[in-house]
């Protein structure tokens, strides 16, 4: 077991030294890959939703981990809608060109199109602004509610 943990960690160490691009919007080859990941954003929304509305109809929300559960899915929901937008502009309506500027720079165009898309797309690629608060919100709602369920064993099970 120690071996394996070594050699895990040793994997990790020269995954840090030796680092490659990591770009936060994936692109997708071929059509059916693009679209079946498209597919999946609007799922992961429409699910985010109907959880929200299962969690405020059975009012869930009262308690503070539900609430944080919640919160969550509402991140979740606007990071998706995020990454669906920035996959549409930059690999299904192809309106963007970004080329490299030097260093950390690049340049993203537009073309013909408005400006304003060039700044949207921008945003849009800052998707991990959304992901990681819901990941967050979802971790603290699910400590919560071992939190509490913790407490509420102790007190049917006194010692």
């Amino acid at each position: 077991m120690t071996r394996l943990f070594r050699l895990s960690a040793l994997a990790v160490a020269a995954g840090w030294l030796v680092p490659a691009a990591a770009l936060a919007v994936q692109e997708h080859g071929a059509p059916e890959g693009l679209y079946t990941h498209q597919g999946a954003h609007l799922f992961l929304v429409a699910s985010m939703g109907l959880l929200i509305y299962w969690l405020r109809q059975r009012q869930l929300v009262r308690e503070a981990g539900w609430r944080w559960i919640q919160y969550a899915a509402l991140f979740f929901i606007l990071w998706n809608i995020d990454a669906f937008t920035a996959h549409l502009l930059d690999e299904h309506l192809n309106v963007v060109d970004i080329q490299p500027a030097g260093g950390w720079m690049v340049r993203i165009d537009a073309g013909d199109f408005p400006p304003a898309l060039a700044m949207l797309y921008y945003a849009a690629k800052l998707d991990h602004l959304l992901c990681v608060p819901a990941m967050l919100f979802l971790y603290f709602g699910l400590r919560r509610l071992l939190k509490d369920a913790g407490e509420r064993h102790s007190e049917a099970n006194p010692p």
